[in-house]
């Protein structure tokens, strides 16, 4: 069931904002509530513009509560205004303190998806853009010096105010930290980031994603024997290779290279309709074990595409959260509480650090980014290596 989008409702397939006026601010309106179409048919944008309208409304309220109650110590204020307006603008930045021509938040994510975004998935700009937009939401669209501490605390309490887990919290920081800072970069301002170093319990919410023990792995593979379809062989190619699912999801039979040889593998690479996470992740994978039995059977079936998994790959882009979701619940049953198809991935680590396997090798086979300079010379190891390691961990 598809969870609600809080403070929405639809009408001709589009969705519209709806609040209510709280009760102690109910004179300034003409009306109770407050009703807006939010422009989309897209549950995704929705979502976004909600929280977005809600945080500024939240914002808006806030102020006019403040403006209408007492402050402690009104009293002792002298009678000349003097005193307050200097005590006003020494505490509040004014437009003349912010450096000439800075560019805004929404300039700065402009340049950054110019010079960065090329070439990168989708979810790249939809990341950085929902990020850039909740602030925004919240603080307004100021000029990057006009960004202050507090807003960042704001936007912290506001992310936590949500529900949001710590790991998605430090996303959100990430995407716009990295933003500002390439904006800052380029136009060579001397400006500091005020979003930078805040604070956050990075573990809350946080689940623990386990590795699968191998005797269910073992279960698991001789269940896809059993009945042997192509959602099977999907979990049987990722069980032996660990290979994250939106890599095998997009696969192509053709990127099944060798399979009568004794050196067989799959090519992961770009495709327009599949994208991958890191450059690191462009590799060829030795194919042992199972993978070895799942990729021949893919690649001999006659379905009429060239695709490897059809059903997941009939629009634009790959359907990898419908495998996902569809693939989780029939393993489920045959995996420990808390184990998902990503877990493969994990149990795969797990299985070549049993067998001691160098760690860059269990890299190159995972298509985990390996940190050092040296790292960037040379084309990695020959697919012999890396089969030697596979077979071993089987």
């Amino acid at each position: 069931m598809t969870k609600p989008i809080p403070y929405t409702f639809v009408r001709g397939g589009y969705f519209y904002f709806s609040r209510r006026v709280p009760a102690d601010l109910r004179q300034h309106y003409s009306y109770h509530r407050i009703v807006q179409g939010l422009g989309t048919s897209s549950p995704q944008r929705a979502r976004v513009r909600a929280n977005i309208a809600a945080a500024k409304l939240d914002a808006y309220w806030g102020q006019m509560r403040l403006a209408k109650s007492e402050v402690i110590g009104m009293s002792l204020v002298k009678a000349s205004s003097g005193n307050i307006n200097a005590a006003a603008s020494s505490s509040t930045p004014s437009p003349n303190d912010q450096q000439p021509d800075c560019p805004t938040l929404l300039d700065a994510l402009q340049v950054y998806l110019d010079q960065k975004g090329k070439g990168r998935p989708k979810t790249f700009r939809l990341a950085a853009e929902r990020s850039c937009n909740y602030v925004i939401g919240l603080c307004g669209n100021k000029p990057l010096s006009g960004y202050t501490r507090h807003d960042a605390l704001q936007f912290r309490d506001w992310l936590v105010a949500r529900g949001l887990t710590g790991s998605s919290i430090t996303r959100n920081f990430s995407y716009l930290k990295a933003v500002i800072n390439f904006a800052l970069s380029e136009y060579a301002l001397d400006v500091r980031n005020p979003f930078l170093g805040v604070y956050h319990d990075r573990s809350a919410g946080v689940l623990v994603r386990k590795p699968i023990p191998m005797e269910a792995i073992r279960n698991v593979q001789s269940e896809c024997h059993a009945v042997d379809d192509d959602m099977r062989w999907l979990i049987a190619l990722i069980s032996d290779t660990g290979m994250r699912l939106a890599e095998g999801t997009g696969l192509l039979k053709q990127d099944f290279v060798g399979l009568d040889t004794d050196l067989p593998y799959v090519l992961i690479t770009k495709h327009p309709w599949r994208n991958l996470k890191t450059a690191s992740s462009e590799r060829k994978i030795p194919l042992v074990g199972e993978a070895l039995w799942a990729a021949r059977r893919i690649s001999r079936v006659d379905n009429g595409s060239d695709f490897a998994f059809p059903r997941y790959n009939q629009t634009p882009t790959t359907a990898a959260n419908s495998a996902s979701a569809a693939l989780n619940k029939w393993l489920k049953q045959y995996v420990p509480e808390g184990c998902t198809m990503h877990s493969f991935r994990h149990s795969m680590r797990d299985r070549l650090r049993a067998v001691q396997c160098p760690a860059d090798i269990t890299d190159q086979i995972g298509g985990w980014t390996t940190d050092g300079v040296g790292q960037g010379y040379g084309s990695g190891y020959p697919l012999e290596v890396l089969k030697e390691w596979l077979e071993k961990a089987k």
